[in-house]
């Protein structure tokens, strides 16, 4: 029986284990092959990408050059299907035992001042699709902590302001604003990009940076003070389990065409070494800027090339280049996406258009009660993308705030890799505050994952979730995969 759309997206289903093998992913090592299943910033000082023969690829300023018309006609004989290992199915696993918020010990220690928190989640921009699930991931988090008293003996509040992109100052703006109010943390934002453009602000208040989704391996050594975080894995981990997946796939020689941001060009570097890892190839890496409209030159590029498969690496940009890359003869089977554009296109593409392409999104697929938690918040929701790495970072934060009898962001820093590894394990606030209140150490796994942050507030332990389109250009849990850094 087919689930209706948005179930079927969600991974609606049974609340039976997802059957999905699990593979370690060292920074060096690959998936296994049994394992394998079938987020804008800085410009580059270059400016242009280079082939893996050396040569230089056409700079984001030549698709504006050729006329969009021009795809209509190939060049070179259209890509053939690869043979994917089959799917596993997208139901998720329930979380563990949740708390009872009627049974919460009382604080015994009641803060002065609430919690206040902040969120920097898109609305508008080429990732606007991201922010209702991370927005009703973490008003959900907060819900569901007030419903078990709060944090220190004081309801905790999130005030939600706007990130757009980077082509806009929606993002200083709302941060100054944020700030204005004297905020303890900040959740946001969706775009490494975007980060970027404000995390020295916030951090440099003393306030906490809590990310669901940024994945830039950037920030992994940025100056922040200790006062950035993530429930979002680096790109080395989403990267390489999608450059080892196409070449499981069979592909042996791979084009690309990249957002020329921090965003698109970490994520590419780690797809393209995996997949020299393995033996194969990346004949052409087609760059282009936010902002640009049009892509022609790359996409004629990549068709030229005819590789086996074709890596996608945008934001809202792949409504236009999808269908320039189906015009061109590419087998919609050979195209594989990433984070920042697996999302629903059946309102915007023609039925079929993406019918069998792939794109990973991380985090697992979920069971069930986070979904029905979510309806209670934003009942229209249809991606689930980054809402459990948002839940998970308010949790943690509320949490860290707990273990450190205090609110403010310098003091809450210091608990928060703390309460995610090495201690009881519990799986929601109220399990978890019940714990501490206890006098319990404790190890929060959240719907995103274990989490087990390490020094640098990076996830070390994460998983990827890879997806197939269905004949209503609707991406569809098909396998999930869990990796380590």
């Amino acid at each position: 029986m087919t689930a209706p759309r948005n179930s079927a997206l969600f991974g609606i289903g049974e609340r039976t284990p997802r059957t999905a093998r699990i593979a370690a992913l060292g920074l060096g090592i690959a998936l296994f092959a049994s394992g394998c299943g079938g987020d804008s910033g800085d410009t580059d000082a270059a400016g242009e990408s280079t082939s893996s023969t050396g040569s230089s690829s056409s700079e984001s300023s030549m698709g504006s050059s050729s006329a969009e018309s021009s795809a209509g006609t190939s060049s070179a004989a259209p890509m053939s299907a690869l043979a994917c290992p089959e799917g596993e199915g997208g139901v998720g696993e329930e979380q563990g035992e949740k708390g009872d918020p009627a049974a919460v010990p009382a604080s015994e220690v009641t803060s002065p001042e609430p919690l206040k928190l902040g969120s920097l989640l898109p609305t508008t921009g080429t990732l606007a699709f991201l922010g209702p699930p991370e927005i009703a991931g973490s008003q959900l988090a907060v819900n569901e902590i007030n419903e078990a008293g709060g944090v220190l003996g004081q309801d905790v509040s999130i005030t939600q302001r706007d990130s757009g992109d980077t082509t806009t100052d929606i993002a200083t703006q709302s941060v100054t604003d944020l700030l204005s109010q004297d905020v303890n943390a900040i959740v946001g934002a969706a775009s490494s990009g975007v980060s970027k453009t404000v995390i020295n602000q916030i951090t440099g208040a003393g306030v906490i940076q809590f990310s669901p989704a940024n994945t830039s391996p950037e920030f992994t050594d940025w100056d922040d003070k200790g006062l950035y975080w993530r429930t979002a894995p680096s790109d080395v981990l989403q990267g390489r389990t999608l450059g080892t997946y196409i070449t499981t796939c069979g592909a042996q020689t791979v084009g690309m065409i990249t957002l020329n941001d921090s965003y698109g060009t970490g994520l590419q570097s780690n797809i393209q070494e995996s997949i020299e890892g393995a033996g194969g190839q990346v004949v052409a890496n087609e760059m282009f800027n936010t902002g640009d409209s049009q892509f022609s030159s790359q996409v004629d590029a990549i068709a030229a090339a005819a590789p086996d498969a074709v890596v996608l690496i945008s934001f809202d940009e792949a409504k236009s280049i999808v269908p320039l890359l189906i015009a061109k003869g590419i087998d919609p089977t050979t195209l594989f996406m990433v984070d920042g554009n697996t999302s629903d296109y059946s309102a915007d593409l023609d039925p079929g258009t993406l019918e069998g392409a792939q794109g990973t999104i991380p985090g697992p697929f979920t069971g069930t009660g986070f979904q029905d938690g979510l309806a209670t918040v934003d009942p229209d929701l249809n991606s689930l993308a980054y809402a459990g790495e948002a839940y998970d970072a308010v949790n943690l934060i509320a949490l860290a705030a707990e273990a450190a009898g205090s609110v403010e962001g310098t003091e809450i820093a210091t608990e928060l890799e703390s309460v995610s590894k090495d201690g009881e394990k519990c799986f929601d606030f109220a399990g978890c505050v019940t714990l501490l209140r206890g006098g319990e150490d404790i190890d929060y796994d959240g719907i995103s994952g274990p989490v087990a942050f390490d020094e640098n507030g990076d996830p070390t332990e994460a998983a990827i979730g890879i997806y197939r389109y269905d004949a209503d250009n609707v991406p569809q849990p098909y396998r999930s995969e869990v990796g380590q850094l």
